[in-house]
């Protein structure tokens, strides 16, 4: 299927990776169909596009890559509801926040996109520990590396 995308203009998407999101994301409850186009040349990134709307797209990343330690646990009710069985479907994704200078992009650690890979279903899971929305991404520690 061809869609129009914010970032990359009209693509061709394999309509076998579209990802619904039943609940739709919050604030924007009415997208439901989303397709995830890597980014070129940077491996860490993706964009979570919209196949419905073109301004409807988020930079992502798995929050593991700025965070090691993060970790939560999902409640059944999110399992069933995305028909997880087994860890080995699961994608964790987080909205990124990209500012100038890059140093002072921030990600959404509050609430991650959880993914079932298999089943292709998608929910954004807003946590009620200790996150940030707006982690910053640049790290000490991540600057290190």
């Amino acid at each position: 299927m061809n869609i129009e995308t914010k970032y990359f203009g009209s693509m061709l998407v394999d309509e076998d990776k579209v990802i619904r999101f039943v609940k739709g994301l919050p604030g924007f409850q009415e997208e439901k169909m989303f397709v995830l186009i890597d980014f070129p040349d940077n491996p860490v990134f993706q964009i979570l596009q919209s196949t419905e709307t073109v301004h409807v797209a988020f930079v992502v990343a798995s929050p593991y890559h700025f965070c090691e330690e993060y970790s939560f646990d999902l409640g059944e009710q999110t399992k069933e509801e995305l028909a997880i069985t087994t860890a080995d479907q699961v994608k964790v994704l987080s909205i990124l926040t990209l500012r100038k200078p890059f140093e002072k992009s921030t990600i959404n650690l509050q609430a991650p996109i959880v993914i079932n890979v298999d089943a292709l279903k998608g929910q954004q899971v807003i946590l009620t520990d200790d996150f940030s929305s707006r982690t910053p991404l640049q790290t000490e520690k991540a600057r290190a590396k």
